[in-house]
């Protein structure tokens, strides 16, 4: 995946890094970044908070890198 990679480079950082961050190893990393691996909700979720953007920018389905601002949920609604 493309998008990972320039992500990770415009940070100067190796695959071996980010996949430390993530608790993977560099070769699982790897397959992410080349998409030999789909890549999981939870790992999606860890890198768009990582590298601070969103799901929809590292899937490309947006151009925008700014990640969405967080929605404030009303307590009623969740019932707490």
């Amino acid at each position: 995946m493309n998008r990972l990679r320039e992500l990770r480079e415009d940070r100067d950082l190796v695959q071996r890094e980010i996949a430390k961050e993530l608790g993977i190893s560099q070769r699982n990393y790897s397959y992410y970044e080349t998409s030999q691996t789909i890549l999981t909700e939870d790992i999606l979720q860890r890198l768009a908070n990582y590298y601070n953007t969103s799901i929809d920018y590292i899937l490309y389905r947006t151009d925008v890198r700014k990640p969405y601002p967080k929605s404030i949920v009303d307590k009623e609604e969740i019932g707490v």
